[in-house]
């Protein structure tokens, strides 16, 4: 599990089975990445951000972002010091972008290929 709120890469197929309920007939899920209690995940149709909330983490909130309204994104590497990379998220009518924050061990430019594949649609 990654520390201080940074994601790590999870199993694609164990993301598939355990977030199934949350996915449309025939929606797949191409990535995925854990926060510390919080989920990534990339599917084939959409950004799902599960917030885990409150001391026990029973409230979630599922978050639900269409390709389509992604107006741009940024990546940001990981430096010699500073050994997490960023991943910021504008949507179509929010002026504050959605910001993730992955470890050394996330390749970010794979993130960052997933999201222009989708993105591009």
């Amino acid at each position: 599990m990654g520390l201080f709120g940074n994601a790590h890469t999870v199993d694609v197929g164990a993301a598939q089975r355990d977030f199934a309920r949350l996915l449309g007939h025939g929606e797949q899920v191409h990535a995925a990445f854990q926060l510390v209690r919080d989920t990534i995940l990339f599917t084939d149709r959409r950004l799902i951000l599960v917030d885990k909330q409150g001391i026990t983490g029973k409230k979630v909130e599922y978050h639900s972002i269409p390709y389509r309204s992604i107006t741009h994104f940024a990546v940001e590497t990981a430096g010699t010091f500073d050994l997490d990379a960023e991943l910021k998220i504008w949507i179509s009518g929010s002026p504050v972008p959605v910001e993730k924050t992955f470890t050394k061990g996330v390749d970010i430019y794979e993130v960052q290929a997933i999201l222009t594949q989708f993105v591009a649609r």
